[in-house]
């Protein structure tokens, strides 16, 4: 007998059953408030046409249903181990979670990870080890600003990477914001504009112009040189980013859901609340890489000789190729690039580009760094990296291979209280981070996370000097490729800068110089001939 076949029969002999029994005792009749809803509900199981295990298996076909909505929470709580979490493990979440709350973030009875598992890195250390700067004022900072740059910032090694008001909730943007001041280093406002909640607590911003330039756009959607002036002069915003791509999407726009569309997020990015936003994939205000240096140009002009700089996740090599070459024919440079890795971010995104667009972050800086160093660009503009950094370690590597400064988002979400629930894109984030459920976002107390951005950012800093003082270096710019040792095979270690050997300065200048893996970029239609 069918699963079916067999609830119709228990329900209707335990129906007829107590039907015949309050014939004498009435009481019994009260069980129907048990007894009633869960044969209604099978009922309805049976005759729904959604839900082929329902249908089959009414009632208990449900229970697969309920499971599934908590498996992530079983996951994470008692089936995974301390390093097997995705995309954070929880090693890397609870060493957050202590430094932002000031607590010891040192480990007992050696490391959980495996040594001699194909992939394993670690730095070599010196018996002449420095020692490390103790207190915050100590700590060195990074000067952005190139020849064209009249208002260069002193920025920390460590800034808070892009995250839209509207992606994240008005609290969560006040205590991150709220954090970047109390730490001294900078909050990057996603392309989603600048609000009134990242102006409150006077935190250094890092505004990111996307392809919907929201916050200076006409109602086209195409840039708007007066708005972006009254936003770029704002004495908050320190540098301004133009977003080309994200590693979360490469070659996709930013995605607002229309549950997240709310009307103040709609008036900061001048477009229609309760819609689904989705951003253009590319932008309207340049069209080739020559255009896109007059472009920076101008927001350099516009801005009043403030920090301009572009975020890419690196894709087509040949088009990053284009970019250095119009720099050095229009003699316009950046004064920063901002390396992201396919690895994604906090940002929504089809699965199938957070998992397969997109170069990773080790691969994309190196290539970003080299590329700069063989075109002799690399004096004049700094590279920083986002991509789960997230501890002193991802710090010293990233240098090694060639950034100057790094950014982190989900590592400063995690510090002010997310717990990796994977809600995002749900409006049903359950810590009141990404989300604008207003009753969701009161949960979230800005005085109280704030301190622990702080805390997280203070803490990281100093554990990456530490590590640089253990190499016995001076300082995070005497970090080189050859500190980063690879395990790349049971019984083979490589050094970074054996795997991807160091480009010769200005080797991509001369036609005859250009090194072999390079010689295919360059074509008769280019524009350096």
């Amino acid at each position: 007998m069918k699963v079916r076949e067999r609830f119709i029969l228990i329900s209707t002999v335990v129906v007829i059953t107590i039907i015949c029994i309050a014939l004498f005792r009435p009481l019994i009749l009260w069980s129907f408030i048990l007894v009633g809803p869960l044969v209604l509900m099978g009922v309805f199981d049976i005759f729904q046409k959604r839900h082929t295990i329902r249908r089959n298996f009414p009632l208990i076909g449900r229970f697969r249903y309920v499971l599934e909505s908590i498996r992530p929470e079983i996951m994470q709580y008692f089936v995974e181990t301390d390093t097997e979490g995705r995309p954070l493990n929880r090693i890397l979440r609870s060493v957050i979670y202590r430094r932002a709350k000031g607590e010891t973030d040192t480990e007992p009875f050696g490391t959980q990870m495996d040594l001699y598992h194909s992939g394993y890195e670690w730095m070599e250390h010196s018996m002449y080890a420095k020692h490390n700067p103790k207190n915050i004022g100590e700590f060195p900072r990074l000067l952005i600003g190139g020849k064209d740059c009249k208002q260069p910032y002193s920025s920390s090694l460590l800034n808070i990477s892009a995250m839209s008001f509207g992606s994240l909730s008005n609290n969560a943007v006040m205590a991150l914001n709220k954090g970047a001041k109390m730490g001294n280093f900078a909050h990057n406002t996603g392309e989603g504009g600048i609000s009134d909640h990242h102006l409150k607590y006077g935190g250094d911003l890092i505004w990111q112009i996307g392809t919907g330039y929201f916050g200076c756009r006409n109602d086209d959607g195409t840039f708007n040189e007066r708005t972006f002036r009254e936003n770029a002069l704002r004495p908050s915003v320190k540098m301004i980013e133009i977003k080309l791509s994200q590693g979360a999407k490469p070659g996709h726009g930013g995605i607002l859901p229309a549950i997240k569309n709310t009307e103040e997020i709609a008036k900061i990015r001048h477009i229609k609340p309760g819609i689904a936003v989705h951003s253009p994939p590319s932008h309207s205000a340049f069209e080739d890489p020559i255009q896109f240096m007059y472009f920076i140009k101008k927001l350099r002009d516009l801005s009043d000789g403030k920090p301009i700089g572009f975020k890419l996740c690196i894709g087509r090599k040949q088009e990053f190729m284009d970019f250095c070459e119009a720099m050095i024919f229009t003699g316009i440079t950046p004064d920063f690039i901002t390396v992201d890795g396919g690895e994604g971010g906090t940002g929504a995104a089809p699965v199938e580009f957070s998992n397969t667009m997109g170069m990773p972050l080790r691969e994309g800086l190196i290539f970003v760094h080299d590329t700069l160093v063989g075109f002799g660009l690399k004096k004049d503009i700094k590279v920083i990296v986002a991509g789960k950094i997230i501890t002193g370690f991802h710090m010293a590597r990233a240098l090694a291979l060639g950034a100057d400064g790094c950014n982190s988002a989900r590592a400063m979400m995690l510090s002010i209280g997310c717990i990796q629930a994977l809600q995002c894109n749900m409006n049903t984030c359950p810590t009141g981070i990404a989300t604008q459920n207003r009753s969701l976002v009161k949960g979230l107390v800005v005085d109280d996370k704030a301190p622990r951005a702080k805390n997280y950012h203070e803490a990281t800093i100093h554990s990456f000097l530490e590590l640089i003082a253990a190499a016995g270096l001076d300082g995070p710019a005497d970090l080189r490729r050859e500190h980063i040792s690879k395990r790349v095979g049971m019984y083979i270690v490589k050094t970074y800068d054996e795997i991807y050997p160091y480009m010769e300065e200005g080797c991509l200048l001369d036609i005859a110089d250009i090194p072999e893996n390079y010689q295919r970029y360059f074509q008769l239609t280019r524009i350096m001939k």
